[in-house]
């Protein structure tokens, strides 16, 4: 595949995730569009069989490899969840066994979602830059294939979820998209580009985790703290280079949006959708409602990226009233 992947290698990859699930749905909610003020399509990756848009990179990449002739005898990989669901899932599918590499304090249904798939789950570090290290160094230690959280592969298969998004709904004027290492966002890029539109790509980033806000500001790649409490999907460290060089010469914007911001998106998405989103699933919703001025008139698009948050957690969010908190850290 090439560096960007072409439109032909996106509908490629698309016939290989609709071998496994069918497309996800994009609903106009008539309560969401009058909480935003605007014409909102929500793209729901939160009904897919692992919770999130990541399944659709674990497909293809697995099917690349296996098309390539070089399945190996084992994968590894780091994750905060997501990830590691969809290298589990797609693992399974070729018999191969998985090992996942979490953070202490991952979540514990993200744990227990990944055990089901059949992965050897190893806790260490503190966060995911430190477990993605160790990963790799156990990569070489066992003689396992690393699996990382960007690749072209990834990009090409996630971005199947722009394709059915952009071809489905005309004239989507902006669009929402959550960066946690940058696949999501730049498969959107790729679908943008591949289908000539004008479409306006925005990223959205933690406020508590603004590594890539920062380096978008910058021009360069800057690490910085991730010390989200409810967005792990978002808990990045250090930027991807390739991913961050994407989304610098494709993005309009990077938004920061905080956890009571990505709270208060958690309980719209619920009351407004009856839709379960995690932290970095709602936080495009969270900067939508930021831009909400500025977006009258427009026909807004956001990604609801994944919806697998611990049930405790969630009860907490939907329980709130908005009083502000404290990032952990």
């Amino acid at each position: 595949m090439s560096a960007v992947p072409t439109l032909a290698e996106i509908e490629a990859a698309a016939r290989i995730v609709h071998a496994h699930m069918p497309p996800t749905p994009q609903y106009c909610w008539p309560l969401l569009c009058e909480a935003l003020g605007t014409e909102v399509w929500v793209k729901h990756e939160n009904q897919t069989p692992v919770g999130a848009f990541k399944i659709r990179g674990g497909l293809v990449h697995f099917a690349c490899l296996a098309e390539r002739g070089v399945l190996p005898s084992g994968v590894i990989s780091a994750t905060r969840g997501n990830h590691g669901q969809s290298v589990g899932f797609a693992a399974r599918l070729h018999g191969i066994p998985a090992t996942i590499v979490v953070p202490h304090g991952n979540s514990r249904e993200k744990n227990a979602a990944m055990r089901a798939f059949g992965v050897e789950l190893i806790e260490h570090g503190e966060d995911f830059q430190a477990s993605r290290e160790h990963a790799a160094e156990l990569a070489d230690a066992r003689g396992l294939r690393m699996v990382a959280s960007f690749h072209e592969d990834l990009v090409t298969g996630v971005a199947t979820y722009a394709l059915e998004l952009l071809r489905a709904v005309a004239g989507v004027d902006v669009v929402y998209v959550p960066i946690g290492l940058g696949s999501g966002i730049c498969g959107m890029l790729a679908v943008r580009d591949a289908l000539g539109l004008t479409t306006e790509v925005v990223g959205v980033v933690s406020a508590h985790a603004p590594a890539y806000a920062r380096s978008f500001a910058a021009g360069e790649a800057v690490d910085a703290p991730a010390l989200t409490a409810i967005a792990d999907g978002m808990a990045c460290r250090t930027p991807e280079p390739e991913a961050l060089a994407r989304i610098g010469r494709g993005v309009s914007r990077v938004v920061e949006v905080t956890d009571d911001e990505v709270r208060a998106a958690m309980r719209l998405l619920f009351e407004t959708t009856h839709n379960v989103a995690e932290g970095a699933g709602a936080a495009a919703v969270a900067a939508a409602s930021q831009e909400r001025a500025g977006n009258r008139g427009r026909r807004v698009a956001v990604v609801l990226s994944g919806g697998n948050v611990d049930r405790e957690v969630f009860a907490e969010v939907l329980g709130g009233d908005g009083t502000p908190r404290e990032p952990e850290g």
